[in-house]
């Protein structure tokens, strides 16, 4: 019997190429890749992608309209879930964006980026958003398994997570400064970079979660 995984499309996300990513890496096991804005296909699956694109509050508001929040909550509470770019931004309980709260997975804000006047070791100044390839230094998690330390990552993103606890932080990238550009605890890893945009390493983060046993 198949095993299901599910993209969730609540109207927001990257969904074609974060699908096309996942259903990639499923090829010849036996991960059924389904893109679903049904309840009921998300707490049928086995496990849960969580894209995101664009403002948070637009995603939060989307998410409880379409009727897919509570099931994504139970999903959360139980099945392995991967939130990418403001799907991750989503986990935590609030963002500075547009003063919108988030779901509450992860105790932790989402803060804008103060890089004005700063510049980068070229001379030139720091741009918001940050849109582009850079490193992401590790903290131990499975999910990381083949990919080496500092591998880089395509970001696009104004705004990034600090949780509350830095046991939470299993990825920091520098740009201006240090933040955290994965979080993970229990059944639940997130970037904030995408994957899917980020050639072999990317995919090998979307293999090593069909195969993860948290």
């Amino acid at each position: 019997m198949a095993r299901t995984v599910a993209v969730v499309d609540y109207g927001m996300g990257n969904l074609r190429s974060v699908s096309q990513a996942v259903m990639h890496v499923a090829a010849g096991t036996d991960a059924q890749v389904i893109v679903t804005s049904h309840p009921e296909e998300v707490r049928g699956a086995e496990r849960i992608v969580l894209p995101g694109q664009g403002a948070m509050r637009d995603c939060m508001h989307e998410l409880r309209a379409s009727g897919l929040q509570e099931a994504v909550l139970e999903a959360a509470a139980s099945k392995p879930l991967m939130g990418v770019c403001v799907g991750m931004q989503m986990l935590l309980e609030h963002s500075e964006e547009q003063d919108t709260p988030g779901l509450g997975l992860f105790a932790g804000n989402c803060l804008r980026f103060r890089l004005e006047g700063q510049k980068q070791p070229d001379g030139s100044r720091f741009k918001v958003p940050q849109m582009g390839w850079n490193e992401v230094f590790q903290k131990p998690h499975a999910l990381w398994a083949g990919v080496p330390d500092g591998t880089y990552f395509y970001f696009v993103h104004s705004f990034f997570a600090r949780p509350a606890d830095p046991a939470h932080s299993v990825g920091e990238t520098e740009y201006g400064a240090r933040f955290t550009s994965a979080i993970a605890r229990d059944n639940i890893f997130a970037t904030q970079f995408h994957p899917e945009k980020s050639a072999a390493h990317g995919l090998a983060l979307y293999r090593n979660f069909l195969s993860w046993k948290p």
